[in-house]
């Protein structure tokens, strides 16, 4: 990423460019990606191709003003800290789902950033719902964010030192297992492909858009469903009546310019035989 690139980056964010790479700076520039670049699918059933390459993701956050899921956001903003001077590393995790069963590897992409002052992060800005600020990598104790009490366990079943796993917990629930091997961008197309062919993908079964606001809570349009989260938990629900409503939510709420609503596509099928 060239100069002019990251201060169109840092723009998208509302950041001005942090003097240098710290915690503080690293801290500030996670809560805003959250708040300006939402976590979405449309890409999936809007048809249009997902590419594991940092020039195309950095162009689709910042050029084409999107989201993306854990792959393209994570990705993106590990380029960005990157070229600010922070000593990032891309890891691999699997994502629990119903009834704590584990997903496929290279379900989730996650960052390790490492600052100019001595800090060690976790870092993750595609998860959905998860911590609004870094958590401390070697903490093993409960760790208080707005987004719930989180915290970064030794996995039950732990592989080899020096890469032994980590389960990320979020208030009492575990979120995803962590593995601690450094890997590649290209290590994650198996798992970007599965998860926007497979049928068994909820990613390919429904349409999501989401971001925290200003005040800690939450903004979610799932289809033509309008779900805002308080910081307190306490939601409004809306279903959107027209095209006209959700194209407005979309643009106003998100900064994603549509020129027609998304509807689910039906998956190929192919992943999942």
């Amino acid at each position: 990423m060239d100069a002019a690139l990251v201060d169109a980056y840092l723009s998208r964010l509302g950041a001005g460019h942090p003097a240098a790479p710290t915690s503080d700076a690293l801290r500030e520039l996670q809560l805003r990606h959250l708040g300006n670049v939402p976590f979405e699918n449309l890409s999936i059933h809007l048809g249009e191709k997902i590419v594991l390459e940092e020039e195309r993701l950095v162009e689709k956050v910042v050029g084409a003003r999107r989201g993306g899921f854990c792959y393209e956001l994570n990705g993106a903003f590990g380029a960005l800290l990157t070229a600010l001077g922070f000593d990032v590393t891309l890891l691999a995790a699997r994502v629990y789902g119903e009834e704590g069963k584990l997903g496929i590897p290279y379900d989730h992409l996650a960052l390790r950033v490492r600052t100019a002052d001595g800090g060690d992060w976790l870092t993750d800005v595609g998860f959905g719902a998860l911590s609004h600020h870094p958590l401390v990598f070697g903490e093993r104790g409960e760790q208080a964010d707005p987004g719930g009490t989180l915290r970064i366990t030794e996995a039950s079943a732990p592989a080899p030192e020096p890469y032994a796993d980590l389960d990320v917990v979020r208030d009492g629930k575990p979120q995803y297992r962590l593995e601690l091997r450094p890997r590649v961008l290209g290590d994650f197309l198996a798992g970007a492909w599965w998860h926007s062919t497979s049928p068994a993908s909820h990613f390919t079964r429904s349409l999501v858009c989401s971001r925290l606001t200003g005040d800690g809570g939450r903004i979610t349009l799932s289809g033509r469903t309008l779900t805002t989260t308080a910081l307190d938990g306490a939601r409004e629900v809306r279903d959107l009546d027209s095209d006209e409503e959700v194209l407005a939510v979309y643009r106003d709420r998100f900064g994603i310019a549509l020129g027609s609503v998304p509807a689910v596509r039906e998956p190929s099928g192919a992943a999942g035989e």
